[in-house]
């Protein structure tokens, strides 16, 4: 199985460490966010990884060199010229990543002690199209499912804009976890070309094709997108 981290963001959220680096190779408790989120695949036998790369290239190219792919196979997606977002940045990574085996994705200024073996079972027993992890946190923005932990549709909770893929009552609020479990068949199906979030695809799908939701809280996970989280992280995440 391979997976692919998104790597290429510029980090705004992450200054001033980001006027000079990428959030990738931000560091918690002596490790990069990069590595520690190659390890956390490599516990799961996971060793075959697509980075994408925008801000500051060069320096995750030369991380990866350097600590010989911290023991895995690292190939590098390049996004120098144009910065994709997470669904562009998976399209343009589709030759890397295609094959007859689900693959994994992973954000990577996630951390989380989620255990991926049984989001992959989950996904196995189930077969939608796409699995993903989602917990019952607080978030300004969240994916909304059905009793079944079907994908139905997308809600900004500042603002109260919804986008609705099938219309039921009583949906339930969940945040979104940025670890996902996709088929192949994923890159034929997504309509949207070139810079664009990895969410309005989903949303796209998500009426005619299963896409699952799979509820971990509990489980520890922080976005390190910002300068406070770090000692959040570093709290539990040794």
């Amino acid at each position: 199985m391979k997976a692919i981290i998104y790597a290429a963001g510029l980090g705004t959220r992450f200054k001033p460490w980001t006027d000079q680096h990428p959030k990738a190779l931000a560091v918690v408790n002596g490790k990069s966010l990069l590595q520690r989120n190659i390890e956390y695949l490599q516990q799961y036998g996971i060793t075959e990884v697509v980075v994408n790369v925008h801000h500051f290239a060069q320096q995750v190219r030369d991380a990866v060199i350097d600590n010989k792919g911290w023991g895995s196979e690292i190939l590098i997606s390049d996004e120098t010229d144009k910065l994709l977002e997470t669904g562009g940045g998976l399209m343009k990574a589709k030759h890397l990543l295609e094959g007859e085996e689900p693959f994994i994705s992973l954000n990577v200024d996630i951390l989380t002690n989620m255990d991926l073996g049984k989001l992959i079972a989950y996904h196995q027993q189930h077969q939608p199209l796409i699995t993903m992890g989602i917990t019952s946190r607080n978030s300004s923005r969240v994916l909304l499912f059905d009793e079944t932990n079907r994908l139905c549709g997308w809600k900004n909770q500042q603002t109260g804009e919804e986008k609705i893929s099938i219309q039921k009552l009583n949906l339930i609020a969940k945040a979104y976890s940025c670890v996902v479990v996709y088929e192949p068949k994923i890159f034929s199906l997504i309509k949207q070309e070139g810079k664009f979030s990895i969410i309005d695809a989903y949303l796209d799908l998500a009426a005619d094709h299963t896409i699952l939701g799979y509820d971990h809280s509990g489980d520890h996970l922080v976005d390190v997108g910002k300068t406070e989280s770090v000692a959040v992280a570093e709290a539990l995440f040794k």
